[in-house]
């Protein structure tokens, strides 16, 4: 069994246009998939994946409805699981957040750099309270953003920082923060939040990932790939190179994602 924690996709009218851009804007990068939900499917069934989590992000107020009408279409297939997205800054964020809920939808993604602040402003001390009011998931784009000049919104020691607001299940991507790895074992390993390991593949060295598995627990890492930028089978490569048990493997594989999604 394996599950993907990390993935992208766009409505299929945007869908080609949206990876072409949006790889372009991190450098160069060449997508695994047409960027279509049929796409990704498609995909993720010949990496031997068998369900997928879905981020979206609400890049400003107009489009909060949009995103999680997109993603409660999306949730309706069976091997999908797809959360929606905010805009901290919408005036009616929290109703949209109970709409969420509503919609059948079990968590939160935050990009907070392509959102424009912070991940520990307070603006967003009362919608880490509602989200664990309403008992959904918050995963965040967590460390460096290939597609944007420092400083970076959601960085370890800010990580920290937003943790004294969050009463619920908290995900950092990136295995804890992209390009961070040093602070993440420093600063995050240890504290009740979950890493997943998208985007891992060449761009965390192997002992910094043997570290924050063996210091943060097998039990609090998610697999994840971000594709269409990277594949399932480049981050299970990464995951088998790290000498890890068979247990530990299935907690990251699977297990994890099961028990956290009610699965």
């Amino acid at each position: 069994m394996l599950i993907d924690f990390h993935s992208h996709c766009f409505p299929d009218k945007i869908a080609q246009s949206a990876v072409i851009k949006i790889g372009a804007k991190a450098g160069g990068l060449i997508p695994h998939t047409d960027g279509s939900l049929d796409g990704l499917s498609g995909f993720m069934k010949q990496q031997g994946v068998d369900s997928f989590v879905v981020l979206n992000i609400a890049t400003n107020e107009k489009q909060m409805t949009a995103v999680n009408d997109f993603a409660a279409e999306m949730n309706k297939r069976e091997d999908v699981i797809a959360f929606g997205s905010v805009y901290p800054r919408a005036a009616n964020v929290m109703e949209e957040l109970e709409r969420i809920k509503a919609l059948g939808l079990k968590g939160v993604k935050f990009q907070f750099d392509y959102q424009g602040l912070y991940v520990d402003d307070e603006i967003m001390k009362p919608i880490y309270k509602k989200i664990a009011q309403l008992d959904l998931v918050t995963m965040i784009h967590a460390g460096f953003d290939y597609g944007f000049a420092p400083p970076y919104m959601a960085t370890p020691e800010r990580i920290v920082n937003a943790l004294r607001w969050v009463d619920s299940p908290f995900i950092a991507s990136h295995w804890g923060g992209l390009s961070c790895a040093e602070n993440v074992l420093k600063l995050l390993c240890g504290l009740p939040i979950y890493f997943d390991t998208s985007y891992g593949y060449g761009a965390i060295a192997m002992p910094s990932a043997q570290m924050i598995v063996e210091k943060h627990g097998a039990d609090k890492i998610l697999f994840g790939s971000d594709c269409p930028w990277h594949s399932p089978e480049e981050e299970k490569r990464l995951i088998e190179s790290l000498g890890l048990s068979e247990s530990e493997k299935e907690k990251i594989y699977h297990e994890n994602a099961e028990k956290l999604l009610g699965l």
